[in-house]
């Protein structure tokens, strides 16, 4: 599928099934882009829906989600507040459906998420667990009516990078589910935050280039003489606006983890 350029990640999504539905929240920022994605899958009219990421505590959004109707199930990628913070007060609206997660702490009416998880909604649905990002990060495969995609939460975005939020984040992890992703070729993604891209393989080919690229400047940086996970963040992301080191400590402290380098 071709479509506008999204940077090296790969093209845009031109265009996405009719079963899929983009409610995005108005939590916009440096992290979350233009608001966290919640997306919306349904087989057909009477068909039950799919919720994934019901987003931010926002009364607005979380009002829009709920008048999509006939909600079966609301699923959730990973435990971070801007996915998860709206999900107790979306199951008030929706009159206790089932939220499910990786993380038990989410999960409410079923069990936590597994590889194994069968979900019954008149789609297609594969849990693809894709621990990097967080650990209790998950994808979702979907299929219907001959069309898939696969909603990646924060695993890859719609535009730039994501951090491996460490301690929680591991890049080894991180860098395994990447090769998974990437042999979902010519799929699209459904991203949590960002625009929708056309091909899942090739974003993901891009995100292994930049984290392997990245923790080769880690090394570099570590030999040259850096000693903290700051000092580290310094050189490597010197392009970067400092407003943003913060997150980036993360990963780098992901990286040096990943290569053994004690930090203090």
């Amino acid at each position: 599928m071709g479509g506008r350029m999204a940077g090296a990640a790969g093209a845009l999504a031109e265009e996405l099934p009719g079963w899929v539905t983009l409610l995005r929240a108005p939590n916009p920022g440096p992290m979350t882009l233009d608001g966290t994605n919640t997306w919306v899958l349904r087989a057909g009219p009477d068909a039950p829906a799919l919720v994934v990421d019901p987003g931010p505590a926002d009364e607005g959004h979380l009002a829009a989600i709920a008048a999509q109707g006939g909600i079966g199930c609301v699923l959730i990628t990973h435990g971070h507040p801007d996915h998860t913070e709206g999900a107790p007060r979306l199951r008030e609206l929706l009159g206790d459906v089932p939220v499910l997660a990786a993380d038990p702490i989410h999960t409410a009416g079923g069990e936590p998420l597994t590889a194994d998880t069968r979900l019954d909604l008149e789609l297609g649905l594969r849990l693809l667990p894709t621990p990097g990002h967080t650990a209790d990060s998950v994808c979702l495969l979907a299929e219907h009516d001959g069309d898939r995609v696969v909603l990646t939460g924060d695993t890859i975005l719609g535009r730039g990078t994501t951090v491996v939020a460490h301690p929680d984040g591991h890049l080894g992890d991180y860098l395994s589910s990447l090769e998974l992703l990437s042999t979902y070729r010519e799929i699209p993604v459904l991203p949590g935050h960002g625009p929708a891209l056309a091909d899942c393989g090739v974003a993901a080919d891009y995100y292994l280039a930049h984290r392997r690229a990245r923790l080769d400047q880690v090394r570099a940086a570590v030999a040259a003489g850096a000693t903290t996970a700051p000092e580290v963040v310094a050189v490597v992301y010197a392009d970067v606006d400092r407003s943003l080191w913060w997150a980036a400590e993360w990963s780098v402290r992901a990286q040096l983890e990943h290569l053994g380098v004690e930090q203090p």
